[in-house]
């Protein structure tokens, strides 16, 4: 099912996380195709762990919702041993609704979270992979600056990307 227009300002962004939201996230993860068999795990388990620990978890949550369905979210936390860094662990829309501009409010409004939070950088790391090319272009289009470039971090040929701006 193909979405149609989104009225982005309506999307209602939350940052309580539900049980029901270890489902949503998988579902969104999946949706993609990005992402590897063992990496959507780690994906629900931040999710589990926000909803055990509560506050003491280190992981914090954004979701978007529009018209009662979630369609995407992002995942960050504080750097240990950092006074200001967070990273951005995860940021991902529904493939249904991905190339509305549903990411890049997403990611304005989690910027201005970190910041409220004490914030002052953030880090986003992704893969060199061909197929990761718009991701690595969206975050420059959003204003992230590449900082660095690990060869052979995932795997051979799979090289880490980071990216990092100041809020």
């Amino acid at each position: 099912m193909q979405m149609e227009e989104i009225d982005l300002q309506q999307l209602v962004f939350r940052e309580e996380v539900r049980p029901g939201d270890i489902d949503i996230v998988r579902d969104i993860v999946e949706s993609t195709g990005f992402f590897n068999d063992y990496e959507i795990p780690v994906s629900t388990e931040l999710v589990e762990e926000r909803l055990i620990k509560g506050d003491e978890s280190i992981y914090y949550f954004l979701f978007a919702d529009y018209k009662g369905k979630t369609l995407a979210y992002s995942c960050f936390g504080p750097i240990a041993c950092t006074r200001s860094s967070y990273d951005l662990f995860w940021i991902v829309t529904h493939d249904e609704a991905r190339g509305k501009g549903i990411g890049k409010v997403l990611l304005a409004k989690t910027e201005e979270k970190i910041k409220q939070m004490g914030g002052s950088l953030i880090v986003v790391e992704t893969s060199s992979l061909e197929h990761y090319l718009p991701t690595r272009q969206y975050y420059v289009r959003c204003g992230y600056d590449k900082a660095a470039q690990i060869p052979d971090f995932y795997d051979e040929g799979d090289d880490k990307v980071i990216y990092i701006k100041k809020v």
